[in-house]
């Protein structure tokens, strides 16, 4: 076995990457989570896939076409007027 990647908070949580040369693995279990619930997961390094992450609308495309012109240029003119009390020296 090879050394744990990470520990966390004084080994609250331990992960370590073997090979197996056999079908079974025997883990040694910190004294401290005997008798309690552990997750233990088994998969292949080399076969994990990162899912291309979709693009998500932007905000302007999803909200197109609620507001008339007239309420889009008051609207603007409000969002204008706040944007410059940001810039205001309390």
């Amino acid at each position: 076995m090879q050394k744990p990647g990470w520990l966390i908070n004084n080994k609250t949580m331990v992960r370590t990457l073997v090979t197996p040369q056999q079908q079974n693995i025997s883990i040694l279990v910190p004294q401290n989570y005997v008798g309690r619930q552990i997750e233990v997961l088994v998969y292949a390094v080399d076969e994990l896939v990162e899912e291309e992450k979709k693009a998500t609308p932007n905000n302007a495309a999803k909200y197109k076409g609620i507001f008339s012109k007239e309420e889009g240029e008051k609207f603007n003119d409000y969002i204008k007027q706040a944007r410059s009390e940001w810039d205001r020296d309390f």
